[in-house]
């Protein structure tokens, strides 16, 4: 039988890191710090401060200094729900709580944020104690969902489940609402891609399909490049020797209301990606009304299902993303703003972070027998 706690729930989110772009905080945290007692407990020392409602225990990079802020997060109350949101995070919470792992174990959900193909040996075999151990284990999407093989799926058994990514579409809102849009222009056209700047997010493939699409009646084409990763200087030179520095503009990381302002003021989103778990930012872009076009891998067909105003192309494939920025490029600005306003209703319809927050509060109450209110109220500007 359930029953309503009279305080709120209290959750302990175990993460590698927190930052302006990670999802951890921005969706699992920070939207419901009002609700629920959130604290954070990570592997890493950030570089931002959450807000006073969230409460924060940082290690230092180090084994011994995770344990150690871990065992105060911990000391620190009882916790109805224990989150962890990565292969490391799930196995090392399982290393310090080995001798009392009984007592945690009712509490445990664990969020599986990619696809098995994209992981590495490393964490393949890291998720196989975690899957067999973890209270509730949670795919943030079908395609994620369907990617594990057979074993990993009779570890978790019944225990395995799937809630759908969600996006804070109030807070693209209120960034809208103090963003001056730039008037439409049939010269101009602004290109954006985010991504982690690793292989499988393929960005050189962004880089050369861009080049491809360039013509003398598109100089004014630009391209910007939202993210970081070890692979940002390698671009940046392949950047220098087809002589676009003047319309590639490589941001870095950049907070995420920022990213808000760039997506609100572009034409077109792109995403070569080899692997995701449910794309966030192909999220955002679309709340932003900006059409998207994108790589033909599950998760991004997960999104385009039963639409016909998303291209998907495989992707190696750089002709093909090339001749379908041409005709983006081309088509009249009207029909562009129609095709975002559907891409805008698409979130709204499926993709929001009220139905994120209900899937994980209905499985909050199934694993503790307490009431989890189901999601957070919309405040729009």
């Amino acid at each position: 039988m359930l029953y309503k706690s009279k305080r709120p729930t209290r959750i302990l989110h175990i993460n590698v890191e927190i930052g302006e772009t990670d999802q951890v905080y921005n969706q699992f945290s920070l939207p419901l710090a009002d609700k629920r007692e959130i604290t954070l407990c990570t592997f890493f020392k950030s570089d931002m401060k959450p807000p006073k409602t969230i409460t924060l225990f940082e290690g230092d990079g180090s084994f011994k200094g995770f344990f150690r802020a871990l065992k105060a997060a911990l000391a620190e109350k009882e916790y109805d729900i224990i989150h962890a949101h990565s292969p490391h995070c799930g196995f090392l919470f399982l290393a310090a709580t080995r001798f009392a792992y009984r007592k945690f174990k009712p509490s445990t959900v664990v969020t599986v944020h990619d696809s098995y193909p994209n992981y590495k040996l490393r964490n393949r075999i890291l998720w196989l104690p975690v899957f067999a151990s973890f209270q509730r284990v949670v795919c943030c999407s079908r395609a994620s969902y369907d990617s594990f093989p057979v074993l990993y799926r009779r570890l978790a058994g019944d225990r395995f489940d799937c809630v759908q990514n969600g996006l804070d579409i109030a807070r693209v809102d209120n960034v809208a609402a103090n963003t001056r849009q730039r008037p439409r222009q049939t010269s101009d056209f602004t290109i954006i891609a985010i991504s982690r700047l690793v292989e499988i997010k393929n960005p050189f493939s962004v880089i050369s399909a861009f080049q491809q699409s360039i013509n003398q009646t598109s100089q004014t084409s630009r391209l910007v490049y939202i993210g970081d990763g070890p692979l940002r200087n390698s671009l940046i030179i392949k950047n220098r020797e087809v002589g676009l520095e003047n319309q590639i503009e490589f941001t870095g990381l950049i907070p995420r209301d920022k990213v808000f302002d760039h997506l609100l003021r572009a034409d077109l989103f792109i995403s070569t990606s080899y692997g995701e778990g449910l794309p966030v930012a192909v999220l955002e872009a679309m709340a932003c009304r900006c059409a998207v076009l994108l790589s033909d891998i599950p998760p991004h067909r997960e999104i385009a299902e039963g639409v016909d105003f998303i291209p998907l192309i495989h992707p190696d494939d750089v002709a093909g993303f090339a001749r379908e920025i041409r005709r983006f490029r081309e088509m009249p600005i009207s029909e562009r703003t129609e095709i975002g306003n559907k891409c805008r209703e698409l979130v709204e319809q499926r993709f929001s972070l009220t139905a994120m927050h209900s899937g994980y509060a209905e499985i909050y109450t199934q694993i503790t027998g307490n009431h989890v209110p189901p999601a957070l109220e919309r405040i729009r500007p």
